[in-house]
């Protein structure tokens, strides 16, 4: 519209004539079909334009009839969009050439065509057509700008992915290392403790009845500590291969872990009210690791101290209540590092659940713990 319209405007002013306005409507019915294919075939539509204009200002010469000189505003158009769009300098040469040709022809179609000094084609067709090659250097500037934005793009996303896998690969040098210091230190160490334990078991016989089911205990839980921790170094190594080699605990083994915690020493009272089929697995989990986090922390700063779990199952909850009384031995001094409660807090927040924590009226300590059931396994 801008580039068709403004001609239309001042053709009354220029002239008037039938023949004047017959030439400009013809011409601007072909600008109309080659401004549409502009971006599809920027030299055709150039030649094509500018031969349809020669054409129009010969044939308006012809019988003395004037065009606005707004109908250049087509052929300035396409020339910066072949500029911006045509890539092809064969291409482009051939059509500036094309032009040349079609220009001189119709500056001597003009000549042989008309008698009149006014009509005849002369510097003022070339003071208009003389701007024109800036058209051209702006699309080709345009393009240039847009071809170097795209090569900057191009180079940062490829810097991002070069830094990306650079991590990556720090990343996975530095869990390869932690890896082989637990395997290392904690493995090895953990392995000997089972192998004294089952030494142990062994002789039973020389043992008092209280040694040999401290003894199993102690047993048991090496076992179970070297299978997760052979996992956990798995992972490690290897996070794509995510999936633990024995099934991650649930609520299913809260039996086996309430016999370790009375054979470690320790004493449960346990009231329940679940169905473990309704429970997604993630809530399990997190249940089983928040009750084997407390009993833990019940016997390393309250040995002795009775334990009361409580898991209550709503329409859309599970509510875990861990609660210790004063221990009758001195606790630990020092045990732990204060990671215990961060973990828990972690595991329930994970789910969208609430984890609340602290002592007791009567010098013991109270964990709960409240997880959703809605979405928890998404």
């Amino acid at each position: 519209m801008l580039t068709l319209v403004p001609a239309l405007l001042l053709q009354p002013y220029a002239d008037p004539s039938g023949a004047a306005w017959v030439c400009l409507l013809g011409y601007e019915a072909v600008s109309v079909v080659v401004l549409t294919l502009r971006r599809r075939v920027p030299a055709t539509a150039f030649v094509v334009c500018f031969g349809a204009l020669m054409v129009a200002l010969v044939a308006g010469a012809a019988v003395e009839a004037k065009l606005s000189p707004l109908a250049f505003l087509p052929l300035a158009v396409l020339l910066h969009n072949m500029g911006g769009h045509c890539t092809s300098w064969k291409r482009t040469v051939l059509a500036v050439s094309g032009a040349a040709v079609l220009f001189a022809v119709g500056v001597w179609a003009n000549r042989m065509t008309t008698d009149s000094a006014e009509f005849r084609g002369g510097l003022d067709v070339l003071a208009v057509l003389a701007p024109m090659p800036l058209a051209w250097v702006t699309g080709f500037v345009a393009r240039t700008r847009q071809t170097l934005l795209a090569a900057a793009e191009q180079r940062a996303a490829d810097a991002g992915r070069a830094r990306a896998l650079e991590a990556a690969q720090a990343a996975r040098r530095e869990r390869m290392r932690i890896a082989g210091e637990m395997h290392d230190v904690v493995a090895h160490s953990l392995t000997s403790l089972v192998m004294h334990a089952e030494v142990l078991r062994a002789r039973g016989g020389e043992l008092p009845d209280w040694a040999r089911v401290q003894a199993d205990g102690l047993a048991a839980a090496g076992r179970q500590s070297s299978g997760e921790l052979r996992d956990l170094l798995r992972m490690l190594r290897d996070p794509a291969d995510a999936i633990p080699l024995d099934p991650a605990p649930g609520l299913g083994a809260l039996d086996a872990l309430l016999d370790g915690h009375r054979a470690a020493g320790g004493t449960v009272e346990v009231w329940t009210n679940v169905v473990l089929d309704t429970l997604p697995s993630p809530v399990q989990m997190a249940g089983y690791r928040v009750i084997q986090e407390a009993l833990v922390n019940a016997r390393r700063h309250a040995p002795g101290a009775p334990v009361r779990l409580t898991l209550d199952q709503s329409a859309d909850e599970l509510r875990c209540e861990i609660v210790n009384g004063h221990g009758t031995q001195q606790g630990a001094a020092g045990a732990g590092v204060g990671l215990g409660l961060i973990r828990m807090r972690e595991r329930v927040g994970a789910l969208r659940g609430e984890l609340e924590t602290g002592p007791t009226d009567d010098d013991g300590f109270r964990v709960v713990a409240t997880m959703p059931l809605e979405n928890a396994g998404v």
